[in-house]
């Protein structure tokens, strides 16, 4: 992995990481143990499934750039839906606290965007790659009054 985008895989899963941290403190202070699992199961998900976005983002901007803001905007449709699904298929399970995990994975996974979304304005990206192997100047063109 290049690292502008090792650094901004850090700049999105620290701060989410964070979040997921204080959500496992105030489940388990409110829920108990399993509360505490469920905001770590959440965290978990939201940085696995995300991180993997990200990475499947960054390919295709490397080898189809042209497809890029297409497939940024539906694959974070099919991440929120996998996320929904997730959360739905695990409504009223025992393992652990439902809604420690419901209200966590929502926070976790805005907090990944947010941060994503932070690093990707603070980088200096470039949007078209400069034309090293002409040394000209560009020839004017149009009307010269």
């Amino acid at each position: 992995m290049p690292s502008n985008d090792a650094r901004i895989l850090l700049q999105a899963a620290v701060p989410t990481v964070a979040v997921g941290v204080i959500a496992a403190v105030v489940s388990g202070v409110l829920a108990g143990g399993k509360g505490a699992i469920g905001a770590i199961v959440a965290t978990l998900v939201v940085i696995l499934f995300m991180g993997i976005g990200l990475y499947v983002l960054q390919r295709t901007a490397k080898s189809l750039p042209h497809l890029f803001q297409a497939m940024g905007l539906m694959l974070y449709a099919a991440q929120i839906l996998l996320l929904f699904i997730f959360m739905a298929a695990f409504k009223h399970t025992t393992l652990f606290n439902p809604k420690a995990f419901a209200i966590t994975l929502l926070a976790t996974t805005l907090a990944w965007i947010g941060a994503q979304t932070r690093a990707y304005m603070k980088a200096k990206i470039l949007y078209v790659e400069p034309d090293s192997s002409k040394g000209d100047k560009p020839e004017k063109t149009g009307h010269s009054s």
